[in-house]
């Protein structure tokens, strides 16, 4: 198989990330079949896809005919079942390592013989994954970035068991998305979340200590360190479940306290204030996702 030979793509995950991939799939000419728990969650995930596409179309980045026609090519779907005929699926899951692996032997039964199955995964072991199907050769990473239509980045991690051509397809596949591809093997948090993951709790850690205030320490990376966000936007707008997903896959895998997640992050989670997709993480936001002010004080 080469890329040419794709014609439609499953994703795994009607949300933030997984809409996300199916937007961009579906730009660039594929069919996507956007799969969720149930038909009801995956007619939402289209349905979030379509306001934006609206957006764009208001604001004279989008011809009206070229967004319906993107629209047309998604089609929600309810369970791995519906994956048969899919040249690729990417999983979008939530990140939790029992869900994904759960999921990867559910579409591994349903998908045809010589399909790639892929995760969006940002730090669970490729490997591990691929351990639990009958292709682990045709098994990778494919982390986008989020979010996924703006951000250029692919980063593709390969397995142990990964083949040479599954990796050649789809880093030709990423670029066809119009992405930009950078490699990983496969350790806890790839390249960019082993970099990423600590900077963001360790503001976590500065917040809790009392250091600055949310503004002090978001504005302080923006202008001493020329990042475009903060650290703890950046965190909201990941998702504070995420973030703290991540951290602790860090943490185990490599049993070093560096990597400890900090008692802020943790009891926010705890809390349910996962950041701006519920309205309240380190900020609280509107309907619109705009930051509306601080959501507690130190």
């Amino acid at each position: 198989m080469n890329v040419n030979d794709m014609k439609q793509i499953g994703v795994i995950g009607a949300g933030q990330m997984g809409g996300g991939i199916a937007q961009v799939a579906a730009t660039s000419g594929y069919d996507v079949l956007l799969v969720d728990a149930n038909r009801e969650r995956a007619e939402t995930g289209k349905g979030k896809i379509e306001r934006i596409l609206q957006k764009q179309v208001g604001k004279g980045k989008l011809e009206a005919q070229v967004a319906a026609e993107i629209l047309a090519r998604i089609m929600p779907v309810a369970g791995v079942d519906a994956l048969g005929h899919a040249e690729l699926v990417i999983e979008a899951a939530t990140e939790e390592q029992a869900l994904k692996i759960d999921l990867f032997r559910r579409a591994d039964a349903a998908m045809k013989p010589g399909a790639i199955l892929a995760s969006n995964t940002s730090s669970i072991s490729i490997t591990r994954l691929a351990g639990q199907t009958s292709r682990p050769t045709q098994v990778i990473g494919m982390h986008f970035m989020n979010p996924v239509p703006l951000m250029k980045l692919v980063e593709i991690v390969r397995g142990v068991q990964t083949s040479d051509e599954t990796t050649q397809l789809i880093s030709a596949l990423a670029l066809q998305l119009g992405k930009t591809v950078i490699t990983s093997k496969d350790q806890p948090g790839f390249v960019v979340n082993r970099m990423l993951v600590p900077f963001l709790n360790e503001a976590c850690f500065v917040l809790q200590e009392g250091l600055g205030s949310p503004e002090d320490i978001d504005l302080g990376a923006k202008l001493g360190l020329n990042h475009p966000m903060g650290p703890l936007e950046l965190a909201d707008l990941i998702g504070l479940d995420t973030l703290l997903s991540i951290a602790e896959v860090l943490h185990r895998e490599f049993g070093d306290d560096k990597y400890r997640p900090a008692t802020l992050l943790r009891n926010l989670v705890a809390a349910g204030w996962y950041g701006r997709k519920v309205g309240r993480g380190f900020y609280t936001y509107d309907d619109k996702g705009q930051k509306t002010g601080r959501a507690f004080e130190r």
